[in-house]
């Protein structure tokens, strides 16, 4: 195995980690008592109030706060990202991220304040240490612990531009409304489609039901997720084996990375080697789908986006699982389009 497929693997690793992770930090966050949120979070309120004056050195502590920031701030506030930031098979605004400072792997506060920052942004799955060491160091931070759904991940969006003056709000309020154009046209794209029965399995032995970042993707896309609708599972839980089984599933939804870019369609051989693993793994091996390679792909940061930027994985998993909806020119982005199409509109 070369050092690419290596990185791969742990890539693919870390985001099935993280999907459970996510959950619980979300929940546990929610669940904290109001004593201890407004050491990090509700308190931030209070310290925008304090703090009208826009910020001119804006640190992003996660690759979601990355993505709202690099999407609403002039260059000249972002003091520095995280340290995934420019990682395209990560970050949708890899792009936008290049040639700016990044924080190191696993940052604590100590080197985010080395940054100089005037303003924080932190999630909810950032240490909750971190983020109360930084605020007793007098530095305003926001932290944003909505993100479960495409309306909460606006809500954030605009909580960012708001606090990053006039100009970051107007460019929230745009971004929005970009995504939410495409979001409609693509609701009338697939009006009256037929749902299209998926699974998305893992190598980790965890499957995504309802109240999932996959959920959101499948009820955007067309698509039934038959561990929330036939196994009534939710959340990511163990893999069910025996009733696994009975699962109808057209196609399987994978991860893995596509030969012409992250919105290129699949060919045959991207499909081959991320069904790889599963045809010698039960129970798996034994499913229909796998033997057929009855398969989709989204690549290791669109399986994992949670920002504005979801809305591109929207529609790249409708274009693989509904091409009759989609012909002519509209039918296989060219690999120049993929920029415009995760920060323009549908075509």
């Amino acid at each position: 195995m070369n050092a690419k497929h290596r990185r791969r693997r742990a890539i693919a690793l870390q985001l099935a980690i993280a999907a459970a992770v996510l959950l619980a930090a979300g929940a546990a966050w929610r669940g904290l008592s109001r004593a201890n949120r407004d050491t990090a979070g509700d308190a931030q309120n209070a310290a925008v109030s304090a703090s009208p004056a826009v910020p001119a050195r804006v640190v992003s502590c996660s690759v979601l706060a990355d993505e709202f920031l690099l999407e609403v701030a002039a260059p000249a506030q972002i003091a520095a990202v995280s340290h995934l930031a420019a990682d395209p098979e990560l970050c949708a605004a890899a792009g936008d991220a290049a040639g700016l400072p990044r924080l190191p792997a696993a940052a604590d506060a100590e080197s985010i304040l080395r940054a100089r920052p005037d303003l924080v942004i932190f999630t909810t799955f950032n240490q909750l240490e971190v983020i109360t060491q930084v605020r007793r160091a007098g530095v305003e931070t926001l932290v944003l612990d909505k993100y479960d759904t495409l309306d909460e991940a606006f809500a954030s969006l605009r909580a960012v531009g708001r606090r990053l003056g006039p100009a970051a709000q107007r460019r929230a309020e745009d971004a929005e409304a970009r995504c939410r154009r495409r979001v409609a046209a693509l609701a009338e794209r697939l009006r009256g489609a037929r749902r299209v029965r998926v699974f998305s399995p893992s190598t980790f032995e965890i499957v995504p039901g309802d109240g999932t970042n996959f959920q959101d993707f499948c009820d955007h896309a067309g698509a039934e997720n038959v561990a929330a609708t036939v196994g009534k599972i939710r959340g990511h839980k163990p893999v069910p084996a025996e009733q696994l089984l009975s699962w109808p599933a057209e196609r399987l939804v994978l991860v893995g990375n596509t030969t012409g870019g992250a919105l290129a369609m699949p060919t045959p051989a991207d499909i081959e080697r991320a069904i790889r693993p599963f045809l010698t793994l039960p129970p798996y091996r034994f499913m229909a789908a796998v033997r057929e390679r009855r398969a989709v792909l989204l690549n290791s940061g669109q399986s994992a986006c949670i920002s504005h930027h979801r809305v591109s994985c929207y529609e790249h998993l409708a274009r693989q699982l509904h091409p009759e909806r989609f012909t002519g020119a509209d039918a296989v982005p060219a690999a120049g389009d993929a920029a415009d199409l995760v920060s323009g509109a549908l075509p």
